[in-house]
């Protein structure tokens, strides 16, 4: 797996890439209350905002982190955002994307440098 700076998770997984958030911005955020995800086909660039989180304490968006094309969504969090503290690492991704170039994900930390990231 690979962690952003803004406390993504994105693991590849039969040529896609999974993203989610990290069970720290998930304890940062509090219990999520309401998931918006973007729609299946959207293309979307690096960095664009795509998803909106919200929590008791605050909300927060979700950037693309690769250019590419969104070809799935987890409606289970929409259905049920409380997963998203229960499982953030696992059943609580968000989106799965067919990037268009993976070589950013170089860029991106692995755990060790995700763990000394968050401090």
């Amino acid at each position: 797996m690979k962690y952003t700076e803004e406390h993504e998770w994105l693991r590849e997984e039969d040529g896609l890439i999974v993203v989610g958030i990290t069970e720290h911005a998930s304890e940062q955020l509090g219990d999520v209350v309401f998931v918006e995800l973007p729609e299946v086909g959207a293309e979307v660039a690096k960095d664009d905002e795509i998803c909106v989180i919200e929590s008791v304490k605050a909300a927060s968006d979700i950037l693309a982190p690769l250019d590419g094309e969104i070809v799935e969504i987890n409606d289970a969090i929409v259905d049920d955002p409380g997963k998203v503290n229960e499982d953030p690492l696992g059943d609580a991704w968000f989106f799965k994307m067919k990037a268009s170039d993976l070589s950013p994900m170089d860029d991106y930390m692995d755990e060790a440098g995700y763990k000394k990231f968050i401090g």
